[in-house]
């Protein structure tokens, strides 16, 4: 088992009620749960989100030998005063490392932090970090601040400074009467927000501003980036005189992020690995969710075209690198 998981998620199973407006979860029984926004259900989840036993035996059946578990994003409550979402950061965060510290060392923890107060998410990712999480998940966009951001800029620099590995992940994609069937939030909006996100760390400046340092991973493949690439570096070259605010054409910044590898087919894959280089590619699996990849690498695994060092690369070298993790 050398696998390594870089996107997978939890929910504490001892959430406790926070108030008017924060995500509960309502208990039906000791397996199954629901995340309630106010008196929406918002998902039902089951005892894999908090028991670390179940995780470990589904790891095993997967040959996963380690997997960073981070926040589920409903929980981020970048909505609210960053006052209130540094208290909900705190006690997931704490909670988190409960189940970690029952993982036997297998179970790698990533914070959450009020990332809509750049003071308080600082002092936050330095706690945690302190208290023992290995790395920071973020949401891609904060209402209309994307990741270039002054504020936001500022926190990624200090990740880079601390040596913490980001997660970036799409959340609230707005409803619309267009979105609202068939799951399109999912099916559409997850990649479209990865993918506006990649663009504006490019033309925003943030790659020309952040410290090379930094180590930071776009979840689900970069959304639809790598496809549309092309594009992107067409209108860079053609419409100069509308985007090309960035220091480098798109390609030149390829270097500075990963993907991970939930894009379900070998051919999505091929996509990936012929656009940003199988260096750039960590195995992802959405673990415990039902868009999840399962087994966890099948794809990696059924896809012929890479070579023994590609397969190994992306399996959990390269995931061993983006967490500091010491040689296997």
């Amino acid at each position: 088992m050398r696998t390594i998981d870089i996107h997978s998620h939890s929910v504490p199973h001892g959430w406790p009620e926070l108030g008017e407006g924060l995500p509960a979860l309502r208990i039906d029984s000791e397996r199954e749960a629901m995340i309630m926004l106010g008196d929406r259900e918002f998902r039902r989840i089951d005892a894999r989100c908090w028991d670390a036993e179940l995780r470990l035996a589904d790891m095993d059946r997967d040959g996963v030998a380690r997997q960073v578990v981070s926040p589920t994003p409903v929980f981020f409550s970048y909505e609210e005063t960053g006052v209130v979402a540094a208290r909900v950061a705190r006690i997931f965060n704490d909670r988190a490392l409960e189940l970690a510290a029952s993982g036997g060392g297998r179970l790698i923890p990533f914070c959450q932090v009020p990332l809509q107060d750049t003071d308080l998410a600082c002092a936050e990712l330095e706690r945690a970090v302190a208290c023992g999480h290995r790395g920071v998940e973020i949401g891609n966009h904060i209402g209309d601040r994307d990741l270039d951001d002054a504020g936001i800029v500022t926190f990624l620099q200090h990740c880079a400074e601390l040596d913490v590995p980001v997660f970036v992940h799409p959340w609230d994609m707005r409803p619309s009467v267009r979105n609202s069937r068939w799951m399109a939030q999912w099916l559409t909006g997850m990649p479209e927000e990865t993918h506006l996100s990649l663009v504006a760390m490019i033309l925003g400046g943030v790659f020309d501003r952040v410290s090379e340092e930094l180590r930071i991973c776009f979840a689900h493949g970069g959304g639809s980036f790598p496809h549309w690439l092309g594009r992107f570096e067409n209108a860079w070259h053609r419409r100069g005189d509308l985007i090309a605010t960035s220091e480098h054409p798109p390609s030149h910044y390829l270097d500075r992020f990963s993907v991970d590898s939930v894009v379900f087919t070998p051919q999505a894959l091929r996509l990936l690995v012929d656009t940003l280089g199988h260096t750039q590619v960590m195995v992802g699996s959405d673990y415990p969710y039902p868009l999840g990849e399962r087994p966890v690498g099948a794809v990696v695994e059924r896809s012929d075209f890479l070579t023994r060092e590609q397969l190994d690369a992306i399996l959990f070298e390269n995931a061993r690198r983006f967490l500091d993790l010491p040689g296997t």
